[in-house]
């Protein structure tokens, strides 16, 4: 995503605050990037504290290595931090804590250029907690996740013991624990996602290849460093190349998407359960999305909702929502106006409000903020946009 050669970086017009409606439901393109020197390429997740939201973007900013942001009510875009390559290059999601220090990885930068982890003040000082080395400690760091006593968790896309990626913690002092190294083999190779924990401690992702078939894997690992395998793509019908992190419901089942397969080859939204049995519960169809790249995020009755990176009415993506009862519905298809190529996953705000980003088009090029209150809420009155 990062190789992308934007022509948003030259665009010098002023963002706008745009409202658009769909036929689907009442959806707003909140920002459009500029490039410089408000960022370019949005790639992941949105946080969201009150009604601001904040998030990063792969580039543009002052030096053209990315940014971190924040975004207030009226749609006013603030640049809270610009990279500028020792410090990281191409930040790819952030948590907070309840002090207001945002924590996230950058892909690339630092020292040895294999990425770093770093930690953001709310007076705008920016700290390198570590930085990647390529080696053992891995390199491409994919995000990360907080427990109760600070430690941090994580992947990196590629390094580790056989150089095909790993699973680490990063402790409050800045020393790093490799949790495990894959192997490439049965266990996974290249994990392209972050983990998600549950309450006994255990961490669940997806490798993006590699499992029995070579299409990738969803696994589980244990506080221990015990790795289990619960589902390797045959890379037909099932699914192939899970790219996203996955979410979990109250009986500890995993949801999630594969970039391809399926049916038409066009992508899958699935299931896996504990005992490793899986169920597609959608195969994109071209005219429905294509190419998911961002995960599923899922409300209090079961539905779950995403993104596709392509198809859709003007082939450059939707969002999407599944229905507890396999209903499948095309909430918004992207025009390149409003975005294009949305590849992060969905958050969810007030009374169901849907926010996203879409990361390239746009009004300058640069990809968009988006936001989706559903048919079935519009009608009702709005406290935040």
């Amino acid at each position: 995503d990062l190789q992308i050669v934007l022509v948003a970086v030259l665009a010098l017009c002023a963002a706008a605050f745009v409202p658009i409606d769909s036929a689907e439901g009442k959806f707003k393109m909140i920002y459009a990037f500029r490039g410089r020197p408000d960022g370019a390429v949005p790639l992941e997740p949105l946080i969201r504290k009150a009604q601001t939201l904040y998030g990063t973007t792969a580039r543009g900013g002052a030096h053209n290595d990315g940014t971190i942001f924040k975004l207030a009510p009226d749609g006013t875009e603030s640049v809270l931090y610009s990279f500028s390559g020792s410090d990281g290059i191409g930040p790819n999601g952030l948590i907070v804590d309840r002090a207001g220090n945002f924590y996230g990885t950058a892909e690339y930068g630092g020292t040895d250029d294999d990425g770093t982890v770093f930690k953001l003040a709310p007076d705008g000082t920016l700290a390198t907690l570590y930085t990647f080395t390529g080696g053992s400690d891995g390199a491409d760091p994919e995000g990360v996740i907080a427990d109760k006593v600070g430690n941090l968790y994580g992947t990196t896309q590629v390094g580790g013991a056989y150089n095909v990626g790993m699973v680490f913690k990063l402790a409050p002092d800045g020393a790093l624990t490799t949790l495990y190294s894959f192997t490439g083999g049965s266990d996974g190779r290249y994990p392209a996602a972050g983990l998600i924990m549950d309450r006994a401690g255990n961490f669940y992702s997806t490798t993006q290849q590699g499992g029995a078939s070579n299409y990738g894997n969803v696994f589980k690992l244990r506080p221990d460093g015990t790795l289990t395998t619960l589902y390797s793509f045959k890379g037909g019908t099932d699914g192939e190349f899970p790219l996203a992190g996955l979410v979990m419901d109250g009986d500890k089942n995993l949801y999630g998407t594969t970039n391809l397969g399926g049916i038409g080859n066009f992508g899958t939204v699935f299931k896996v359960t504990q005992r490793g049995e899986e169920t597609v519960l959608h195969s994109f169809t071209g005219g429905d999305g294509r190419s998911p790249q961002g995960g599923v995020i899922m409300d209090k009755g079961g539905n779950l909702y995403g993104t596709a990176a392509g198809g859709g009415d003007h082939d450059v993506g939707v969002m999407y929502e599944l229905s507890v009862d396999g209903a499948f519905s095309v909430l918004h298809s992207f025009d390149g106006k409003d975005g294009g190529a949305p590849n992060g996953s969905l958050i969810m705000g007030y009374r169901g409000k849907l926010y996203g980003t879409a990361r390239l088009y746009g009004r300058h090029l640069g990809g968009t903020v988006f936001s989706l209150l559903r048919h079935d809420l519009a009608a009702a009155s709005e406290d935040e946009r």
